[in-house]
């Protein structure tokens, strides 16, 4: 940047330059400094008092990045950076417990139906699994099977020493019940986080649920592994499913977070208000670009778990997914977003991975 000395009399203004280096000696140099306006265009004329004998005032004539260009400099919360950490954790302990007690962690999932979405689903965690050593059972059943078929599977799994984890894929054909099907399951292999009472125990302040859904607690984790404060902040989540939006409200309030936190859903009056308070916002909603810059507060932080494709000629799928967030015009506004692929989706499989490692080391008393 140019600096101009402002306190001299001089008919032409001594300008000196910076760069960033330089800008950080003058700050090291001077000591504090003091940024306010010089003349009539704020966006690239601003004025620095320096601490220093004489006081001097120095004035910015270099072209400034204006509000929006310095907001557009969002933090990007990257799930891809953080799930491989957690993985590589994983791959370690994974390690240690099958040379300590010869026991290796197993997961056990179902997938019913053709679906492809969900079979790509299957196929990513069954990869997941394999590169952190855990042991992986695939049970794959036709989009017709009974549903006593799939209990049978569930049960012979409750019983199965080495499987330390049941996942059934979701959704399930119409014809199946998946109220039974989810909470057939044994709670002490529930790595989904989905049988009842696992929920209850998360909405109880001093229980422990065996397992926290997954989506939910990786949105946790990102906040904590970036170092955003959650208590006593306002969080706002849009959705209220059974898989993302309810357990993320319930989990942003117990479990020692403790914020304040609001849901917002289809039948809430003034969403874009609402959302406008939050010092923290999860969207989980299944809407493309529902959520405007307008509707966040600016420095807010961002989770968008929403990822919706949308038509695009110019991609070769021919379509492009997108989040809940309209993530061009919130980058400018928000402190912190996590970006659409590669945000919350690659933490959805670490916290699996990571939820079958703890069921393991607690069914063998391993610490």
């Amino acid at each position: 940047m140019n600096l101009a000395d402002c306190s001299s009399h001089s008919a032409t203004a001594r300008l000196l330059h910076f760069g960033s280096p330089g800008a950080i000696y003058l700050r090291r140099f001077v000591g504090s400094l003091h940024v306010g306006r010089c003349g009539s265009n704020p966006t690239h004329v601003k004025t620095l008092r320096l601490r220093s004998n004489p006081p001097k005032t120095l004035t910015v004539t270099a072209a400034m990045a204006s509000e929006a260009e310095v907001a557009a400099s969002a933090k990007i919360i990257d799930g891809k950076m953080v799930a491989k950490e957690i993985r590589d954790e994983i791959t370690t302990e994974v390690s240690r417990m099958k040379d300590a007690i010869g026991v290796v962690p197993g997961l056990a999932v179902m997938l019913i139906g053709e679906r492809k979405d969900s079979a790509t689903y299957v196929r990513n965690k069954k990869k997941a699994c394999e590169s952190v050593g855990i042991n992986s059972f695939e049970v794959r059943l036709p989009e017709d099977s009974a549903e006593t078929e799939v209990l049978k599977f569930i049960s012979d799994f409750n019983d199965d020493p080495a499987v330390h984890g049941i996942l059934v894929q979701l959704p399930l054909p119409k014809h199946m019940n998946e109220q039974n099907i989810l909470n057939a399951v044994s709670i002490e292999k529930d790595v989904d986080g989905f049988h009842p009472l696992n929920i209850g125990r998360l909405a109880m302040r001093g229980r422990e649920p065996s397992f926290v859904p997954c989506t939910p607690k990786g949105c946790i984790e990102l906040l904590h592994r970036y170092g955003f404060q959650i208590k006593g902040k306002k969080a706002v989540v849009i959705g209220r499913s059974n898989i993302v939006g309810m357990p993320a409200a319930l989990l942003l309030q117990v479990l020692r977070e403790d914020a304040t936190v609001t849901i917002v859903h289809s039948r809430t009056q003034n969403p874009e208000q609402i959302v406008k308070e939050a010092d923290i916002v999860i969207s989980a909603v299944g809407q493309p670009d529902m959520v405007r810059g307008t509707w966040l507060k600016p420095g807010a932080v961002v989770i968008d778990v929403g990822i919706n494709p949308v038509e695009d000629a110019t991609c070769p799928r021919g379509y492009r997914l997108v989040g809940d967030v309209c993530y061009e015009e919130a980058r400018k506004v928000v402190s912190a977003i996590t970006p659409v692929p590669g945000g919350v989706g690659p933490m959805t499989i670490a916290m699996l991975l990571s939820n079958t490692l703890s069921s393991a080391k607690r069914i063998h008393n391993f610490q």
